[in-house]
């Protein structure tokens, strides 16, 4: 059987599958492949890790069934040093050719057996604008577990009453985002790194549809032709309400890209020390320098501070993590403090229903 498809359009669904196959499960094969079904006029791409799943679709140019999965790694970097244009793909029982002029690839295709299938969605699900979505996204997901240890912490948690609340804890910092409602489902956890891996690919979409799947216990967010799967998280999430302090006896404003220069500088000697900056809160301006007796270096930046002096330890790279991602539209950060080893609050200016936490280090000097 015969395909001719064009190489970039084919090139390009295989990329985004490729997002989705598993990377560490040797013992189904089957999910580091790619699974593609021909459907009458439509040609269609799957991809799984059992975790998460993706679908879509272009057009059959032959209008017939078929069906065979590929190894796309291999693939992939062959198309990459293809020419753009058209390219035509031989398909037999056990191997494919890809052809262009007079150059030729062939590829062994993986048994067909178990590849594990997505649900069908019906309906228009609830749309959501990708743009505002992803803004309160990149305040949130940096602050999600990387370590597997307690799966909870990998997701980020919606919660929808009156508005919806975003927030992710590794349990060492925490965000949390309080927008209008977008998506009224029950209090769910998503993967934070499937939610980065799927923003990251529709970016240019104006929004998406999203879908919750109560048996399935899945969430699926869907584009005009593609729709993006992933398995909740189970578990109870942190009462995190508990870890927000309800008041402060230090408030400091301070200019952000002042701040984060003079994180920057001091990290270069932070670096030897743990990766602990200490804080020095003051009525005349905020000091920055190393976990260290000595004060040999150092750098003082202006701030607006009401409230007692404190002295307060931060591993710079959180601190860091936060003020990179507030926005760069965002001038003055907020920093309140209750005591030094209690949660610290950070917030930009313009008092949106956004904060971050962060758990300082206790130091002794």
């Amino acid at each position: 059987m015969k395909l001719v498809l064009d190489k970039n359009i084919l090139s390009d669904k295989l990329d985004i599958a490729s997002c989705f196959i598993s990377e560490r499960n040797t013992s189904l094969p089957i999910l580091q492949g790619i699974q593609i079904k021909g459907k009458k006029n439509e040609l269609h791409f799957y991809s799984s890790n059992l975790n998460s799943s993706f679908h879509t679709k272009i057009k059959n140019p032959i209008n017939k069934e078929l069906d065979f999965i590929i190894e796309p790694r291999k693939i992939l970097e062959f198309l990459s040093f293809l020419s753009p244009g058209k390219i035509e793909i031989e398909v037999s029982d056990k191997k494919i050719e890809i052809i262009q002029g007079k150059t030729k690839g062939t590829f062994a295709l993986l048994n067909a057996k178990d590849f594990p299938l997505t649900p069908v969605i019906d309906g228009e699900g609830q749309k959501i604008k990708t743009k505002a979505f992803r803004k309160n996204l990149d305040q949130i997901l940096f602050s999600a577990a990387k370590d597997e240890g307690r799966p909870v912490l990998t997701g980020v948690n919606f919660i929808t009453n009156e508005e919806q609340v975003i927030v992710a804890t590794d349990g060492f910092r925490l965000s949390l985002v309080k927008t209008p409602k977008q998506m009224d489902y029950p209090s769910i956890i998503v993967p934070a790194a499937f939610l980065e891996e799927v923003f990251r690919l529709i970016d240019d979409e104006e929004e998406v549809s999203t879908f919750f799947l109560s048996e399935e216990k899945m969430i699926v967010f869907r584009t005009k032709d593609s729709e993006f799967f992933s398995r909740l998280i189970e578990g109870d999430f942190p009462p995190f309400e508990k870890v927000i302090p309800e008041k402060y006896v230090t408030r400091t404003l301070i200019d952000r890209d002042e701040f984060i220069r003079a994180i920057k500088l001091i990290s270069v000697f932070a670096r030897e020390l743990s990766n602990i900056i200490v804080l020095n809160f003051k009525k005349d301006g905020l000091l920055v320098r190393p976990k260290t007796d000595k004060q040999e270096n150092s750098t003082q930046i202006e701030s607006k501070m009401e409230g007692e002096d404190q002295t307060v330890a931060f591993n710079y790279k959180f601190l860091l993590d936060y003020l990179t991602h507030v926005g760069g539209d965002k001038k003055n950060i907020i920093i309140e403090i209750l005591r030094p080893d209690a949660p610290v609050v950070f917030k930009t200016e313009d008092k949106s229903n956004s904060l971050h936490i962060i758990m300082p280090v206790r130091i002794q000097e």
